[in-house]
C-alpha cells in the first residue's frame, strides 16, 4: 500500500511540478554540484546507453543547452539539472524534459525513482 502511495505521489510531482518536500525526510546519497546524479538507477529502457560503470550516459549538450536556455549557463548554487521523467523510465535526454532542482529534493525524487518506473 505504501509503495503505491509513493508511485501516486511520484506522478503527480512529475505530471504538475509539486514540490517533492514530502519525499525528503531520508539519507543517503549526495549529488554532485555539476547536476549529475550520482545514484542513478541501474534500470533502464533497452535502448539507452550506459557508461563503464553502468550508469545511463547523459548528453553534455543537452544539458549545456538547458543551462543556457534558463540563463544559469555555470550552474545554480545549491540546484542540479534532473530530468523531469527519468532516463531510466524512458524519459528524454533534451532540455524540455529538464528542470532545476534542489539538491535535497533531488535526493528525495531519486530515492523514489530509483524503485522503479
Amino acid at each position: 500500500m505504501a509503495r503505491k502511495i509513493r508511485v501516486v505521489l511520484l506522478a503527480l510531482v512529475l505530471i504538475f511540478g509539486l514540490p517533492v518536500a514530502s519525499f525528503a525526510q531520508h539519507s543517503g546519497g549526495g549529488h554532485h554540484s555539476s547536476g549529475s546524479h550520482s545514484r542513478a538507477s541501474k534500470r533502464s529502457s533497452s535502448s539507452a546507453s550506459h557508461n563503464k560503470h553502468g550508469r545511463i550516459k547523459r548528453s553534455a549538450k543537452a544539458k549545456d543547452d538547458f543551462m543556457r536556455q534558463t540563463g544559469y549557463r555555470h550552474g545554480r548554487k545549491g540546484y542540479v539539472v534532473d530530468h523531469k521523467v527519468p532516463l531510466a523510465c524512458g524519459g528524454a535526454d533534451s532540455p524540455s524534459n529538464m528542470q532545476w532542482q534542489t539538491k535535497a529534493e533531488a535526493k528525495a525524487k531519486d530515492k523514489v525513482e530509483r524503485k522503479g518506473c
